[in-house]
């Protein structure tokens, strides 16, 4: 088993860091160069190259700003903040610029791509400062040492890792397609069941989210069967308000757990108000089963109460009367959601579906009985794509694990390309 020497980063090559982008240099599609964001790493097509930017500048901007272009060859990197702890590393196809958020690495010698395979066995977040934000500085990129055998042995190591890396990423691109399909199929089901698809007697439907539903259901406006409410965030100048509380309290924070449409009950809430909140505010505590959906951030996620709770206003309610059941109306709002969203939710950038427009909804209504079914029909379909769902993200995180070992072990070098195959790394994946 071979090794390479090691080398100091800083002395086989030079960094740059990138400058400030002020918004007003933003948005320009076309340019002489590309400025680079970090969303442009994450957004990159599968592979290590990156040729395009969402935003490109001219020389008399890259002037104003005072940046320096990173050119080709060069491996682009986060070096600050959450994305700076994913690792993503990029090989420039052409000259761009960066935003402060960014730095690069320039080779002086040697193979661009080895360069890159060989900085991304490095991880950033084990010798970054710690803290709210973490980064990495020039002088601690300079200090890394990397594996630095020769140039005809890193070509070599560069053109075997292309292969292997490229075969392992086509399989986790058709693994993506196929969690794309179960999301789908998910949906479908969902869709299907609340609409009574089972029953041979249908007519059409006037809701615009559903073509037909069974001929006996009734098309109920939903503040018939449930009284609806809108929260309210009382002051926080009252600290008194939001100490030694035990009433949980739903927040745009709580939506990130219901975005997975796995969990139907919230239990748990990030932030608490106490009675004293309650009694002196517009707020109002709801009931256990009371059905929440978001109006703002994330507009159009639902949930159920698992407890009784309080909410702000970004948020409505509904507290279901006897002929409608909590779980029956979750679903309904979740096979609505993308007509929510479209037809309902207003503004570019941040979609808000207004109380009027939500106080119109209506909704199928089979008998309670049949409500009970079709929930526990849902929940059957919903274990069995959930089970295929986690198979598919557990061979999507083996070939990511053994794609990184491939290229560790390469770099390193423990074997040799010249004899090594590298194609048992996805032994026992396929998608």
């Amino acid at each position: 088993m071979s090794s390479w020497p090691n080398m100091k980063v800083g002395r086989a090559a030079r960094l740059i860091s990138g400058v400030g982008f002020p918004h007003q240099h933003q948005g320009k599609t076309t340019g002489a160069h590309p400025f680079l964001k970090v969303s442009d790493l994450a957004s990159g097509a599968l592979g290590y190259r990156l040729v395009t930017a969402q935003n490109w500048v001219g020389q008399a901007d890259l002037a104003s700003l005072g940046a320096r272009l990173a050119p080709r060859g060069a491996i682009v990197f986060p070096k600050v903040g959450a994305a700076m702890l994913k690792n993503p590393r990029r090989l420039l196809d052409l000259p761009a610029a960066m935003d402060n958020n960014l730095m690069a690495v320039v080779p002086n010698s040697g193979e661009p791509r080895f360069w890159l395979y060989a900085l991304s066995t490095v991880d950033l977040g084990e010798i970054s400062a710690g803290g709210v934000l973490p980064y990495v500085n020039e002088g601690q990129i300079r200090d890394l040492h990397i594996p630095f055998p020769s140039d005809e042995q890193q070509r070599r190591i560069a053109d075997f890792l292309d292969a292997e890396t490229t075969r392992i990423d086509k399989i986790v691109t058709a693994l993506r397609r196929e969690l794309d399909l179960l999301a789908e199929r998910r949906a479908a089901g969902v869709a299907a069941a609340v609409s009574g698809s089972t029953h041979s007697d249908r007519r059409s439907s006037s809701l615009l989210w559903l073509e037909s539903v069974p001929a006996p259901w009734q098309e109920v406006r939903l503040g018939l069967l449930a009284r609806m409410g809108s929260g309210h965030t009382p002051s926080r100048s009252h600290p008194e308000w939001w100490t030694n509380c035990q009433i949980p309290w739903v927040t745009t924070g709580e939506v990130k757990q219901v975005r997975d449409d796995r969990i139907e009950d919230l239990y748990e809430t990030r932030e608490k108000i106490s009675e004293l909140g309650l009694a002196n505010s517009a707020a109002e505590l709801h009931p256990r089963g009371t059905v929440f959906l978001c109006r703002t951030a994330s507009a159009g996620y639902s949930g159920v109460m698992g407890l009784d709770m309080a909410t702000s206003q970004d948020f409505v309610t509904w507290t279901c009367g006897p002929r409608l059941l909590p779980h029956f109306l979750l679903w309904c709002l979740r096979a609505m959601r993308p007509d929510l969203l479209g037809r309902l939710a207003m503004g570019s950038t941040h979609k808000t579906i207004y109380v009027p427009d939500l106080q119109m909804l209506r909704i199928p209504l089979p008998p309670v009985d049949e409500q009970e079914v079709i929930v526990a029909t849902i929940r059957r379909q919903n274990t069995q794509v959930d089970s295929l769902t986690d198979r598919v993200r557990r061979q999507q995180e083996l070939l990511r694990e053994r794609r990184q070992a491939l290229i560790t072990a390469t770099v390193s070098g423990q074997f040799d390309v010249a004899t090594a195959s590298g194609r048992n790394v996805t032994g026992g994946v396929s998608a």
